[in-house]
Order: C-alpha cells, then structure tokens, then sequence
C-alpha cells in the first residue's frame, strides 16, 4: 500500500469549528459505528483494538441465511453484542433514527452500511460524520466501488476516508491510502486490503481531523466516475465477452455472491479464471479441454477455469471437476 498526500488548504468544516478541546486519543472520540458486512467488521474489530471508544453500532436488519433461512445478524451486529456494544437496526433509517436522541457522540463513523443516510442523522453527532469509501476519490463514487475496479481491471484502487454530505460520496477527502491490484485479485481478497487501509486511514487522520489540524481536500468533480449496484443480471455470465471482460467479472464477484453460468440445466458458479490463449477454435462457451486442465471458448480467445462452485456441491478446482465427467466439445451457457 502507498500513501498519498493531501493539501490542507480549505476552510474549516462546520464540525469542527464546534471542537474546543484537543483529542490526543481514540479512547476520547464518542463514536457511533455503521456499517453491516464482513469487511465492516472486520474494519471495526481493529478500531476497538485501536482503542476508539464506540458508543453504539448501526446496522442493518437480520436477514434470513442458508437453505432453512435462519435469521442472522450481519457480522457487524454480531461483534457488536460480543463486545458489549449497543446495537440498533432500523429498517429504514431514513424514516427511524429516534433513538439517536439518546446517544452522546463526538463523531459518526460509516463503513459499507447499506443504507442512504439522512441528514438529520449527519446533523447528530458535534463534530460531524465521516465515511470510508472504498476507493480513491472523486473516482466510482457509489455501491460497489471493490467489485467495480476489479470489473474494470484497474491496477489500483484505495480507500477515502472522507466527510459525509447530503449527496453521495461527494463529501470532502482527509486522507487516502493507496492498493494495488494483483493480477491474481478477487472481490474476497480486495476486501482484506480494503479493511486493513480503512484502519490505517483511521490511525493515520481522525485526531487531526477531529482537531481541526486535517481541513480536507474538496473533491473535482470533473473527475467525477460512479459504481453502480450489482444487480442479479451482472451475474450472469456471457462468454462472447472477451478474455478479459470475463475473468474480470468473475474477480469482481469472488467468492461472492458468485458470478455463474449454466452446463445444461447445472448452475456452476465459476470462482476462478485465467486468460489462456488469444485463439479461436470452436463456439463462445464451448469447453476445448478438460483434462488437466479446463479451458473454454470466449469472445477473443480461451479462458482457464480455475475453481468452480457446482450448486449443492463444495468449491472445487478445475481439475476435480473435469474427474469423471465427459466435458470436451460440451457448452457452458
């Protein structure tokens, strides 16, 4: 990871302004922490381990899980009890945030909540609210910048931590940290990058901040991109998409929720490809080995599936799969 810096020559946000007396420890900032999924957890763990004083945790309903649906909080509720912290989980918290009322903070904190945040909910805290946007801004502002970089093939990406405002990620940048994508990427192992630089970003700047020694960097909007939502379509694979499109899609959607494609009536959800050879030979989705080795026809070339995830089976390698099963000349849709 690489550091960037900013220029601090702005003026002061209105947070700020409000900060009388200097932090000189995490354990002094009153936080509420939103956020829902695995990265946000893991995000949250190493805060506490920091020592940041988290007064109360936002997250998302419990949802139902796994073929007999359990329901199950989201793993940021889950370390939240674990540790002791008050949970809320309103449905739609720009409707339900009441009980903010009640809850004394210094600052709120988000990391992949879920949810669009109201501005009376910004208005809460005395020193303002700020986000960790995972990417470098003002570039893919929006609900999926991990899984869109890696879909774009990008080299590098980041985390912002940035100040949240009443429009999407456009609020002012503090601190950034650089991630370099390897070739060999997936949505899973970006997260861990992502969740590590979210509490360096966080060490690094929020007691300057919060002190008003750290005044921002406005965003240039004329650099401005977006990271739409992945919906259920953007799963689906297509294999007259090039090489690169495809193993592309697949690293953006590993480990999950899966990109997949169908061997007759089989969903497979495929969880690892490489680019094999620039070479036509037979139809888009046609399997042309299946040996050691399982390579199909794409757009512009030949893809080598690495891992794969037969549905009601275990992930399994290329390798495995091909065992005992007659796949040459035989399609993936």
């Amino acid at each position: 990871m690489q550091q960037s810096l900013l220029c601090y020559n702005y003026p002061d946000m209105r947070s700020v302004l409000q900060n009388k007396d200097k932090f000189t420890d995490l354990k002094e900032v009153k936080t509420i922490y939103m956020g829902s999924p695995e990265i946000s957890r893991i995000v949250l763990e190493g805060l506490l381990d920091l020592g940041l004083d988290v007064v109360a945790v936002i997250s998302n309903e419990d949802k139902p899980v796994g073929r007999k649906a359990i329901l199950t909080p989201t793993p940021v509720k889950s370390l939240a009890l674990e540790r002791g912290i008050p949970v809320y989980t309103p449905h739609r918290i720009r409707q339900d945030y009441e009980f903010l009322k009640d809850i004394e903070c210094n600052i709120i904190l988000t990391m992949a909540y879920g949810q669009i945040v109201p501005q009376e909910v910004l208005d809460h805290p005395r020193l303002g609210a700020l986000n960790l946007h995972g990417s470098l801004l003002p570039s893919l502002r929006g609900a999926a910048p991990i899984q869109r970089a890696l879909d774009l093939g990008l080299k590098e990406t980041g985390i912002t931590l940035m100040e949240m405002v009443d429009k999407m990620d456009a609020g002012r940048m503090f601190d950034k940290v650089k991630i370099q994508i390897e070739d060999d990427e997936n949505y899973s192992s970006l997260c861990l990058k992502m969740a590590k630089a979210s509490i360096e970003a966080v060490k690094r700047s929020l007691l300057d901040v919060l002190n008003g020694d750290n005044l921002g960097e406005e965003q240039d909007e004329s650099l401005v991109t977006f990271a739409s939502k992945i919906t259920p379509e953007d799963e689906k694979l297509d294999f007259s998409w090039t090489c690169e499109q495809f193993v592309h899609r697949v690293a953006a959607l590993s480990l999950t929720p899966g990109a997949y494609c169908y061997l007759g009536q089989d969903k497979i959800k495929i969880l690892g490809a490489k680019v094999a050879e620039k070479e036509t030979k037979a139809e888009f989705g046609t399997i042309v080995e299946a040996k050691k080795r399982l390579l199909v026809q794409c757009g512009d070339g030949l893809v080598e599936i690495l891992s794969l995830l037969p549905a009601g089976k275990k992930q399994m390698d290329a390798r495995s799969f091909c065992n005992g099963r007659e796949l040459l000349g035989k399609k993936l849709s």
